[in-house]
């Protein structure tokens, strides 16, 4: 793609990458077959492509994002289907990132919508802001109808029923590996999975201890900044990353690290861009050194070998969230792990699909993220399995707040696969989280 920006332009370290990424794409359309919501809208605009050419316009041209170009990247899920399908490697979740960004700083949205992500970025990253919100949507759960605005009806519907008082587990500690220590890790314990399912982390600290590792929670550490980043909001996103790198690099100096272990997908790979986020900061070197210990979950347990077991008798449907298949390229390593352990697995049809969930989409955008839903729930459950199990929180709330089969990360199924207990949710269901 020819590209018109000018001299003084491209000085803009943000411009450059972004014209770097633009006059990659050759306009081919390869990333209309697999975008989710191009399927549901049939817009261009609403195609990775279309969305391109928005961008590309607003951005030579040096103006304010209007109304048109904002809720057409609005809409876009940012679940990167495209960057695997485009055959020319164009880096769609960096232009996407600064477009965002730019209408952030450049577009004044109507009163109601800025207030609606003001109150997401001060509650969603902060856990004990989130849990009271949660209690409050809890009271305010039987009067959703009377909700003017579909998205307060969404947010209020996708409040669990039973919300899990905070676990010991996630406080700043050190957990001793049983028997011979192989690894020194950090696991992210997240912001809005706290307060949505301790059940997780729970799990993922007694798998890895088991497998010898000695589970580090630091001290200056929270939300890794993924959801306010790709809501545009770059100096809140910044200011919790630069946080969480101080704080792994001041435990890494300190007593070593060998990994930073992330068990929600949509934090890992927003955590493995550090590198690219603070490419231009004073805190570039150790953003890149994070950036380079960062693992998913997944991804240390296939190192640490863990045993094969016996067969359990238990269809798991695997959801591959997208922030895993398409942002971190993990496309088998989890479902190795689950037949290794002795699941049946099984996947639904056209699994690269998203199922709606993206961060905070469900609550910006209801109506696209519910078709999405649906969709992926039909062809989950079109696989009869007894669980569905996924690797991001997001997706697990999302598909378990649209179906009977119960939903469970895939740590809590490799966790009593060797000897910890049973998944409460395959005894009480989804309303159990």
């Amino acid at each position: 793609m020819q590209t018109t920006f000018t001299p003084e332009q491209l000085q803009d370290p943000g411009i450059a990458r972004s014209n770097e990424i633009l006059r990659a794409c050759v306009h081919c359309g390869f990333c209309t077959a697999t975008c989710p919501t191009y399927q549901v809208l049939g817009d261009e605009l609403d195609s990775p492509r279309g969305r391109i050419y928005l961008i590309k316009d607003m951005l030579e041209a040096g103006r304010p994002a209007d109304a048109k170009t904002v809720k057409h990247i609005d809409r876009c899920l940012g679940c990167l289907a495209c960057m695997t399908t485009c055959p020319s490697g164009v880096h769609y979740a960096h232009l996407l990132d600064h477009a965002r960004d730019h209408i952030e700083k450049t577009y004044k949205r109507p009163l109601p919508e800025r207030v609606l992500r003001w109150v997401i970025a001060q509650l969603l990253p902060y856990p004990a802001r989130f849990r009271w919100a949660l209690k409050a949507a809890q009271l305010g759960r039987p009067f959703a109808r009377l909700m003017p605005d579909a998205r307060l009806k969404a947010m209020l519907a996708l409040a669990p029923h039973h919300i899990p008082k905070p676990s010991p587990n996630d406080a700043p500690q050190v957990f001793a590996a049983t028997g011979q220590k192989k690894l020194r890790v950090a696991l992210l314990t997240g912001c809005a999975q706290r307060a949505l399912d301790t059940d997780i982390n729970d799990a993922t600290i007694r798998l890895l201890r088991r497998f010898g590792c000695e589970v580090v929670i630091p001290e200056d550490m929270g939300c890794c900044g993924a959801l306010t980043h790709h809501m545009g909001r770059a100096e809140q996103s910044h200011g919790l990353a630069a946080r969480n790198i101080r704080g792994w690099i001041a435990e890494k100096r300190a007593g070593g690290l060998d990994a930073i272990v992330i068990n929600t997908s949509g934090c890992g790979t927003t955590v493995k861009d550090y590198g690219h986020i603070f490419r231009n900061d004073p805190l570039a070197a150790e953003a890149a050194e994070v950036s380079a210990m960062a693992l998913d979950v997944t991804e240390l347990l296939e190192r640490l070998d863990l045993p094969e077991g016996a067969q359990k008798g238990i269809r798991v449907a695997y959801h591959s969230a997208c922030s895993l298949q398409h942002g971190q390229k993990i496309r088998t390593t989890p479902k190795d792990l689950l037949k290794r352990a002795g699941f049946t697995v099984v996947e639904p049809t056209d699994p690269h699909l998203c199922c709606g969930s993206a961060g905070t989409y469900n609550l910006l955008h209801p109506e696209i993220s519910g078709e999405l839903k649906q969709r992926k729930v039909e062809t989950l459950e079109a696989k009869r399995p007894d669980v569905i199990s996924a690797g991001n929180i997001g997706c697990i709330m999302q598909i378990g707040s649209g179906t009977g089969v119960p939903v469970v990360h895939t740590v809590e199924l490799l966790d009593w696969a060797t000897g910890g207990p049973k998944p409460h949710r395959l005894d009480v269901g989804n309303d159990g989280a």
